[in-house]
């Protein structure tokens, strides 16, 4: 058995409870009132600055060229595609690009990107890879999920959930879940529980982040 089907077991209850929030089954139903998710929105948009600063990381602890190479990739589709969609998605909410600019990471924000910063820059090539899986692999369920439902009147909601269940990004998930198994195929025991560590906490914080925007958390002083 692989080692992402183990992670299975920790995986899916995290997935499970996304899937009931509140804010993403009012996403999936097309009912959710705009302003939880335009918080989102500028959070993800602010996640996605350090979200790239891991596939720099990337880059720089891939074991060979062919990684290398598809971590450069994910970095200069991120900051130049990615980040430009971003805005444009954010703009259908009213959102500017000087609003995006300005926003202040929220706590759960900041601890999330310090948890994939700190880990990428200080841990091993298969600690990055661990804790960057559950943002791909999340979503991915997550969107897939809510796509089997059936997609939701409000055309803004069903774009989300048709890129996150689309096909580009499935095998972008299936790529890093591929790329997880093949650096825990040698690892210790040890080694292979602290994969399972950094991803389950990482999971637990994607669970976190559409909780503080169903809140819109703030910082209390």
């Amino acid at each position: 058995m692989s080692f992402t089907s183990n992670l299975e077991e920790d995986a899916d209850p995290i997935w499970d409870a996304i899937l009931e929030h509140p804010i993403v089954e009012e996403l999936g139903a097309g009912t959710l009132d705009k302003e939880p998710f335009r918080y989102w929105v500028k959070q993800d948009y602010i996640y996605l600055i350090d979200y790239a600063r891991v596939f720099a990381q990337g880059v720089t602890k891939a074991p060979d060229l062919e990684r290398m190479g598809t971590f450069a990739e994910l970095l200069d589709s991120t900051i130049n595609t990615e980040m430009d969609l971003h805005r444009e998605y954010a703009a259908e909410f009213d959102i500017s690009e000087g609003e995006l600019e300005a926003t202040e990471p929220s706590p759960t924000t900041r601890a999330y990107t310090d948890f994939l910063v700190r880990t990428a820059s200080t841990g091993t090539f298969g600690d990055l890879v661990a804790a960057l899986l559950p943002c791909m692999w999340g979503f991915n369920e997550t969107g897939k999920r809510l796509a089997e439902a059936g997609l939701p009147n409000d055309d803004r909601y069903a774009a989300w959930i048709e890129m996150y269940a689309g096909d580009e990004f499935t095998e972008l998930t299936t790529w890093c879940m591929e790329l997880m198994d093949d650096v825990a195929e040698d690892k210790n025991e040890a080694e292979c529980d602290r994969f399972r560590d950094l991803f389950r906490t990482s999971g637990r914080y994607e669970y976190h982040f559409w909780d503080a925007a169903w809140r819109q958390e703030e910082w209390s002083v």
